[in-house]
């Protein structure tokens, strides 16, 4: 899929507004725990379930969280921003208005950078600000249930620029927004279980024109493979609707993955519709610049800038630094591997073909892994050493990964020692072109695929410990007697 493609002669228009929960102990105005699997309205108290007389406590930490995560975005920090009351009525918002931020955001005007399809990418953050999360509704037919463990949780709220075009994009900045706020380490990015969100606002309009057309909300994505799916699905709706003279509604609607298809879940509303006016029970949050300083200091080193590096001073593909900064666990694995073994080309070998297709079909992260990354490290010195051969040294990884025992207690305790003496594998070749008259023959007449067999052989013979360069040296020079 083109990442800027016509569709039927139309062009998308996608913004995205991504919910970050950020990971604090706490919610964003009270005491109460933010524990996922906590009982249902255990995580409550008066403050969080909208009692009359109760009021706010700003979470120092979330703001910390959000500083931090606008100055990785290339945000402006504002010095003075303000928390409004955003005024509607819902079962799960029991004060009957969320506390956020409108006019005087934490965060604005930054920008994402990203690769798609092998191209670069980049798109504008308008803003990035903090909210309290509402609660959770469960219909069941004639009644509803209603938890209020998730309200009061601290959000970040990304909305980027309407500068992505088709469904790929979207779906790759919503990743690119996952890894980040993950290296940061402000948000556990579980799409599952709802710390992260997507909200697709996607309109169409006629190539070449200007004017933007009607936006439609797709609400509450927890997928990035649904972000592409429903994203497609919603264009060519749109299209379908603009081509039969129908008029595109402002409005919410939510994406159904098992229908592949989404629906109205209600009209659109605007800012003034919301009523939005500063909290009187907040004071103004002041930045200083001693505390921007501070959190710019604490900064790691980002997926894309980590990615860069690992291509330039490894000398890695694209592909695979891509690959090994997508988790900051994971990139942090790599470079302790590669440093302690010196060879980084080797270490992303064995991890990108054999640790990570272990940790997929175990469903474990590379923190869980029984492989340590020294252990690793020591896996591929034997190698290179030449004390094991890559075809035992995969033995020896399996053998690793099941009892998380060291490759030097396991090439021991089996006897995987490669065979490097010239003399013994002398003897191991001449007995096998012994045994294969035949076949000598063969490569005599200038049939030099046999040589193949011969390899096979003298492998099967020593059990597979010779050396595979010994082999071909001294059988190459026998053959040729």
């Amino acid at each position: 899929m083109s990442t800027n493609p016509s569709f039927r002669g139309f062009e998308a228009v996608i913004g995205i507004e991504v919910h970050v929960q950020l990971k604090t102990d706490s919610k964003i105005f009270s005491a109460d725990a933010t524990t996922f699997d906590s009982a249902d309205n255990e995580n409550t108290s008066p403050v969080s379930v909208g009692m009359p007389g109760t009021l706010p406590v700003l979470n120092k930490k979330a703001i910390e969280y959000a500083i931090k995560t606008g100055l990785a975005l290339g945000c402006h920090i504002r010095k003075k921003s303000v928390f409004s009351r955003k005024n509607y009525f819902y079962p799960d918002l029991p004060k009957g208005y969320q506390i956020s931020q409108y006019d005087e955001p934490i965060c604005e005007k930054g920008s994402i950078q990203f690769e798609v399809e092998g191209k670069s990418k980049t798109v504008g953050i308008t803003r990035a600000h903090l909210e309290e999360d509402a609660g959770k509704s469960t219909h069941f037919g004639q009644y509803t249930l209603i938890n209020y463990n998730r309200a009061g949780i601290p959000l970040l709220e990304i909305v980027s620029e309407p500068e992505m075009h088709s469904p790929a994009e979207a779906a790759e900045y919503c990743r690119s927004i996952r890894s980040i706020v993950r290296y940061l380490e402000v948000c556990d990015g579980n799409l599952e279980e709802g710390s992260l969100r997507c909200d697709c606002n996607v309109s169409v309009r006629k190539v070449g024109d200007t004017k933007f057309g009607t936006k439609v909300e797709l609400k509450n994505i927890n997928s990035f493979r649904f972000v592409e799916k429903a994203v497609e699905y919603e264009i060519h709706r749109q299209i379908d609707a603009i081509e039969n003279k129908e008029k595109i509604v402002q409005e919410t609607r939510l994406y159904d993955p098992d229908k592949n298809r989404t629906f109205t879940m209600r009209t659109k509303e605007d800012a003034q519709d919301y009523r939005y006016f500063p909290d009187p029970d907040l004071l103004p949050i002041i930045v200083s610049d001693a505390q921007l300083s501070q959190i710019k200091k604490e900064l790691p080193e980002l997926p894309l800038i980590r990615a860069a590096r690992f291509v330039k001073d490894m000398q890695l593909s694209t592909h695979d630094a891509h690959l090994l900064t997508e988790e900051r666990d994971l990139a942090d694995y790599f470079e302790a591997s590669g440093k302690a073994c010196n060879n980084y080309k080797a270490a992303a070998n064995w991890i990108i073909t054999e640790l990570l297709r272990e940790l997929n079909d175990a469903k474990l992260s590379v923190s869980q892994s029984k492989v340590s990354a020294k252990n690793l490290a020591d896996l591929i010195a034997e190698v290179d050493k030449g004390t094991i051969s890559g075809k035992i040294a995969k033995t020896v990884f399996k053998e690793m990964w099941d009892s998380g025992s060291t490759p030097a207690d396991i090439i021991k305790a089996k006897g995987l020692v490669q065979v490097s003496d010239p003399g013994e594998i002398e003897k191991i070749v001449a007995d096998v072109l012994a045994a294969n008259p035949d076949q000598v023959a063969e490569f005599k007449a200038g049939k030099d695929k046999v040589v193949g067999f011969f390899v096979g052989a003298i492998m099967k013979a020593s059990k597979g410990k010779a050396n595979p360069g010994l082999v071909n040296e001294i059988l190459m020079k026998k053959l040729k007697e």
